[in-house]
């Protein structure tokens, strides 16, 4: 049912090689459209991940970019709008975490964060809002966190950083809804990724006895929900953010 949803479209994805960006990618790509993806370097997750987007039978391309340098961002969606012809689907993923508590926390900690989490996103929707207002549409998802909604000790860099990224998703929503243009952010929960998977086994008990449904959520639950946003089954929907966290307590 969900094979031709995106069929015609073309999804933007950045930080996409591994963990949630390329599960959301694998899916929207699984549903039809065709991939542009971006992340730091083209090492062997780069290249992989290229070569099980395109066994799906649809086109992708990677590029190497630093998503929190603007002027990088800028020319690498227009080569990608050049080497597709239009570009539908923004999905703001790149993403990095540096805790440390507050009267700890270095000056570079806090802005290394601030730059990859935040200051990405606003490089990729500035180059890509002007495109989409000439098509007269598109659907623009930021990869947020519940941390983002509820904050959390030791992460006030990324809880802001993520809190940021909800509110430029509602202010886009609203400045751009005349053209067309919705933008939507998911808050992922606790999300069984290498990320995680490098925590101590007691840290991930601890997570898991915070969850109703008793398990860690995994980048395809992330990815469905981004699948919706993308497609027109969420025309309606905008302004929203989209707690996916097992029912977290």
């Amino acid at each position: 049912m969900l094979e031709g949803l995106l069929k015609g479209k073309v999804a933007l994805i950045t930080g996409a090689a591994r963990g949630i960006g390329k599960a959301i990618a694998m899916k929207l790509a699984s549903a039809g459209a065709d991939i542009a993806f971006t992340d730091l370097k083209e090492d062997d997750n780069f290249r992989n991940t290229v070569a099980e987007i395109s066994a799906l039978g649809v086109q992708c391309r990677g590029y190497a970019s630093n998503a929190a340098d603007f002027a990088e961002a800028h020319s690498t969606v227009d080569q990608i709008h050049k080497d597709f012809g239009h570009i539908d689907i923004l999905v703001n993923n790149a993403g990095i975490t540096r805790d440390g508590l507050m009267m700890r926390m270095s000056e570079q900690q806090w802005d290394s964060v601030i730059t990859v989490n935040l200051k990405s996103a606003f490089n990729f929707t500035h180059a890509l809002t002007p495109i989409m207002a000439r098509q007269r549409g598109g659907s623009i998802i930021n990869i947020s966190s519940v941390v983002g909604v509820n904050g959390n000790a030791g992460q006030c860099n990324y809880s802001a950083s993520k809190a940021g990224l909800i509110g430029l998703a509602k202010s886009i929503a609203k400045e751009m809804g005349s053209r067309g243009i919705r933008a939507n952010a998911i808050a992922p929960g606790f999300i069984i990724t290498d990320m995680t998977n490098a925590l101590p086994q007691e840290v991930r008990d601890e997570w898991n006895k915070k969850i109703p449904l008793r398990r860690g959520g995994t980048p395809e639950d992330i990815a469905n929900v981004a699948l919706f946003l993308a497609s027109d089954l969420s025309s309606y929907v905008t302004g929203q953010v989209i707690i996916c966290d097992g029912g977290m307590l």
